[in-house]
């Protein structure tokens, strides 16, 4: 059991992924870390950084290890 309790902890601790389409981009191409999207408290925030998603398709925040990435665009189908 102490074993699944560490389990779950590690889970918990795991950095997390944050989906962005490229209207929650900045006028730059970035996003700041911590976002909304990623669901962190104000008690256990970071300083604010600023990651460029512009030249990039993902960005990792370098406090909290949160990998923030533009979602793919939905395909057109083809006639």
């Amino acid at each position: 059991m102490a074993g699944q309790s560490l389990s779950n902890k590690e889970n918990a601790m795991s950095p997390s992924v944050v989906e962005l389409r490229p209207q929650d981009l900045s006028e730059r191409g970035s996003v700041c870390c911590p976002h909304p999207k990623a669901g962190m408290k104000l008690w256990n925030s970071h300083p604010k950084v600023y990651l460029d998603l512009a030249h990039a398709s993902q960005a990792r925040c370098p406090y909290c290890g949160t990998l923030y990435r533009l979602a793919a665009a939905p395909t057109q189908p083809t006639a």
